[in-house]
């Protein structure tokens, strides 16, 4: 099984990333613009466009706010099994870390979610830009 794991050093509060984390239908708002386009709310999942045009469906799992830790699930034709959570640990007053673990199968599709992750962090790094001084 194929474990993809990002730390992101984020320079916000970690209540405001979390807030944006678990406001499941607002992907594209919050937490990663431009990445994903658009989200939209089935139950309790949501369907996920891509800035490439794929679409995905996420189920959510878990949404912890007392560990701020959020856990989704996709299931389709391609991926035999993806579970990922979302972790925001605070870093001071002013900053956080946002730790993104996927676990995959199968392996032969992770290089192309490890490219896809790294565009996704990128985005989360403008929704989140470091505050004026």
């Amino acid at each position: 099984m194929a474990s993809i794991h990002n730390d992101i050093p984020l320079p916000a509060p970690a209540r405001d990333v979390w807030d944006a984390v678990r406001d499941f239908g607002a992907l594209h708002e919050r937490l990663v613009p431009g990445f994903v386009t658009a989200c939209t709310l089935d139950g309790d999942a949501r369907i996920v466009t891509f800035a490439n045009g794929s679409v995905a469906r996420e189920l959510l799992v878990d949404c912890d706010d007392a560990r701020r830790r959020l856990v989704y699930a996709i299931s389709n034709e391609r991926l035999k099994h993806y579970s990922a959570s979302v972790q925001v640990i605070a870093d001071g007053e002013t900053r956080c870390r946002l730790v993104w673990t996927i676990d995959m199968l199968p392996n032969e599709l992770a290089s192309y979610v490890q490219g896809q992750t790294r565009d996704a962090v990128s985005a989360m790094r403008k929704a989140f830009p470091p505050a004026a001084a």
